[in-house]
């Protein structure tokens, strides 16, 4: 591999790693559903519901959105928030690429116990 591609397979392989570690809460992924009715959200909007304040709110979201899975646009002087798809279809394809290994590989197994 050259050095190019292998710094970019790190990259992506980190903003994976990111994305995974972003998803990895509870409060997260529950954002993330809230947002994913594809309205725009403010962060009182999304607040609703939680026992947690705006400022925890707000800290989870910058999580979200350094992952790049959430992104923020002003509208005056609220911040509104919606999902960017990509980074969890990527997550996705690359979990389906993961689970096809494992299938590859459990089929191996067994083709070589049964032998």
């Amino acid at each position: 591999m050259s050095p190019r591609r292998h710094r970019r397979v790190a990259a992506k392989g980190q903003a994976q790693a990111l994305v995974f570690a972003a998803l990895g809460d509870a409060t997260r992924l529950a954002l993330v559903a809230k947002l994913s009715t594809g309205e725009p959200r403010s962060i009182s909007q999304l607040t609703l519901g939680f026992r947690l304040t705006r400022q925890a709110i707000t800290k989870h979201l910058r999580v979200l959105e350094s992952a790049g899975i959430v992104r923020n646009a002003h509208a005056g002087r609220e911040s509104l928030f919606e999902v960017d798809r990509e980074p969890i279809v990527a997550a996705r394809e690359y979990l389906a690429h993961v689970s096809q290994q494992w299938d590859q590989a459990l089929s191996r197994l067994k083709t070589f116990v049964e032998e």
